[in-house]
């Protein structure tokens, strides 16, 4: 029988030994815990509650143009794209990402570089671009003789031909996709593929879009011209979706809330109302942890499109002059001395209002390659480029000889020529007698002109003696010009006007010559401003292109509310006596009216009453055969015309320029031909 000591259990000792040690473990896990928190607890807190908010915005179409009835002439046509949006990818996911996307769809390469390629082979051969490295340039990095840019720049120049033809035509889409994708600015969303998006390839992304991260198939637009190319110089560009902001402009647009990669308006009315035709981007809230997944998100704002652009325009109209301008250039070239001839401009405006119904250039181009010569749009030359104008101008004159006391209604003077010292003789086309003011003006007389400006300078004039003006006769001239529009910009709503050339001389002889139009330049523009003020009584009103701004009526073509009217602007007037005006508007009309002025054979039997003036003026040739001149281009005619119609109440006003029209003395009448076929056809289109 054995011993009951001997046989005693160990059981409860080696109990005692666990329990003992899950006290020590929980001990130092309590002390640990306590450690963390005490002494690192508030970091830890703030990790935890460490988020990021990251804002996703995403482009809207922009707002359309219509004309004054509401036709559209400027939309967007939807395309299928496929965007990317960098939401904090590594280099290594992108390349993950552009990879399985370049199996998917198909990507132009045209766009990349010799570098491109290189820093491409570097990425994607980390381990041999290293190896090119030596080991004394690796011992003078770690000595910090070498830069990271400089060991970058040696691998660049160490990759071979050989190992660049290791990027086949497949890799190469990849590097393109690589490319896009680092090119855009994280959380912007940026158009990858906006062309030739194929349905098969929208279909094929949209279902892998779970393994393509940052990778989304949208809805992208185009601007679409209805008109084709009428007036398409006026109406402006839009950045590519590759372009962005234009560079010059980059803190102006980005100070806006713009994204780098955004298309703006880059010319003319897209640049001129982008702020309106822009719209307000749909935003998009993401929140991330701190390892930057997104646990959330709401939107912000579901954005809305441009906003739409009435324009004062009447589009059949403008059609119609272009097709005038076209025919008549065309018509005139058959005439002798036209080598020079490439362009015209035609402006209509409301004179009461300032609107612009029909801006009109055309210029003929010579096709470097067919050497066809082709008429392209420069509606933008009407207020962009000026000439010497000549005659048109007279009125503006006789209105300053009004003003300055030089002359007083019913002021005559003999026609005969004027004789200088060292000037030649300086006269009319033909002795016309004795005149006054208002026959000046029907029968162009150059001489009575002269005769007014002496006498705004206070001169004396004596036959071949000197001619002495007091020196503020050109400023007194051309400020009262610049009341009517003349030689200052007319403050339309489109940028880049130009106000016009002022000739430097002060010599007398100059003096005469601006005001019968042959010393500064004007644009048509600025013509039709100066007429329009004549015919509406005095007052100077600012042209415009824009009439209305509307708000677009979502998910429809329909026009929305207008949010604001373009109401008439008067820039100024010219404290003009109703007489003097009554006896300028009266030449004027004669003009066009009475056997015998200028443009009565043209206008005569006009049944709208028209009243206007002609112009000629000898200048010298600088458009873009000037080269083939050497330093001294022939001098050429420029012909213009001014006009309003009716003349007791005028409710259109027009300026015809016909620059270097012809080259002799064969007068080929471009501009009367053009300004009668143009008012023929407002007021034909008016009845119907």
């Amino acid at each position: 029988m054995e011993n009951p000591k001997k046989s005693k259990s160990h059981f409860p000792f080696r109990l005692n030994i666990l329990f003992f040690s899950i006290f020590l473990l929980f001990s130092v896990l309590i002390l640990r815990l306590g450690f963390v928190q005490i002494v690192h607890g508030e970091n830890f807190k703030r990790d935890l509650a460490r988020k990021e908010d990251i804002t996703i915005s995403s482009p809207v179409p922009r707002g359309r143009m219509l004309d004054r009835d509401y036709k559209v002439i400027v939309d967007n046509v939807p395309k299928n794209a496929i965007a990317y949006t960098n939401e904090g990818f590594s280099q290594r996911e992108m390349l993950e990402t552009a990879d399985k996307l370049a199996k998917l769809i198909h990507i132009k390469t045209d766009r990349v570089t010799e570098r491109d390629k290189r820093d491409f082979w570097i990425i994607t051969n980390p381990e041999r671009a290293d190896a090119k490295i030596t080991k004394k340039e690796r011992e003078l990095y770690t000595a910090k003789k070498l830069t990271d840019n400089d060991i970058y720049q040696l691998k660049l120049k160490r990759i071979s031909s050989e190992d660049l033809k290791e990027i086949n035509n497949e890799r190469l889409e990849v590097l393109a996709l690589f490319k896009s994708f680092n090119s855009g600015y994280k959380f912007t969303t940026q158009i990858i593929k906006n062309e030739n998006v194929t349905t098969k390839e929208l279909a094929v992304v949209s279902e892998n879009l779970q393994s393509l991260p940052g990778v989304d198939t949208t809805t992208d637009w185009e601007r679409c011209y209805f008109f084709n190319k009428t007036l398409k110089s006026v109406l402006g560009k839009v950045t590519k979706s590759d372009e962005g902001l234009p560079a010059e402009q980059l803190e102006y647009f980005l100070a806006r809330d713009y994204s780098r990669n955004d298309r703006v308006g880059k010319s003319q009315l897209e640049w001129q109302y982008e702020d309106v035709l822009h719209g307000y981007k749909s935003k998009i809230k993401n929140v991330t942890d701190k390892t930057g997944n997104v646990i959330e998100n709401y939107p912000i704002t579901n954005g809305q499109k441009g906003q739409d652009l009435v324009l004062t325009i009447d589009m059949e109209l403008q059609k119609k002059v272009d097709r005038i301008i076209e025919e008549e250039l065309w018509a005139a070239k058959r005439y002798p001395g036209t080598y020079l001839t490439d362009r015209a401009y035609v402006v209509l405006m409301n004179p009461k209002t300032g609107e612009v119904l029909a801006m009109s250039g055309k210029k003929m181009v010579r096709d470097k390659q067919t050497g066809k010569v082709e008429m392209e749009d420069d509606a933008l030359g009407t207020f962009t480029t000026t000439y010497n104008v000549g005659s048109t101008v007279k009125g503006a004159t006789i209105l300053t000889g009004y003003k300055t006391g030089a002359i007083v209604p019913g002021t005559i003077f003999d026609d005969a020529g004027l004789k200088i010292q060292a000037t030649p003789l300086k006269k009319s086309y033909a002795y016309l007698g004795k005149l006054n003011e208002i026959t000046a003006l029907k029968l162009s007389s150059n001489v009575y002109m002269f005769h007014t400006a002496i006498r705004i300078g206070k001169g004396h004039y004596e036959y071949d003696k000197p001619l002495n003006l007091n020196s503020n006769s050109f400023e007194t001239i051309r400020n009262s010009f610049a009341s009517f529009g003349l030689g200052t910009r007319t403050g339309i709503d489109l940028p880049n006007e130009q106000s016009g050339f002022k000739g430097q001389s002060h010599l007398p002889g100059y003096l005469l010559d601006l005001v019968i139009g042959q010393y500064d330049t004007y644009s048509a523009m600025q013509l039709v401003q100066y007429v329009s003020t004549i015919a509406n009584g005095g007052y100077r009103m600012q042209p415009h292109v824009v009439k209305q701004i509307l708000d677009p009526k979502e998910g429809t073509n329909d026009y929305g509310p207008v949010v604001r009217e373009i109401t008439p602007t008067v820039l100024n007037s010219i404290d003009a006596k109703p007489d003097w005006m009554y006896r300028v508007k009266l030449g004027f009309k004669k003009v066009m009216q009475e056997r015998g002025g200028t443009a009565y054979k043209f206008f005569g039997n006009a049944p709208y009453s028209p009243a206007g003036k002609t112009g000629t003026a000898q200048a010298f040739y600088d458009g873009p055969e000037r080269y083939r001149f050497g330093k001294e281009p022939p001098p050429v005619m420029n012909l213009s015309l001014v006009s309003y119609a009716p003349s007791s109440n005028p409710e259109v006003a027009m300026a015809v320029i016909v620059p270097w029209a012809y080259q002799g003395k064969k007068d080929n009448r471009a501009n009367l031909k053009i300004g009668r076929r143009v008012l023929d056809t407002y007021f034909e289109m008016k009845k119907r």
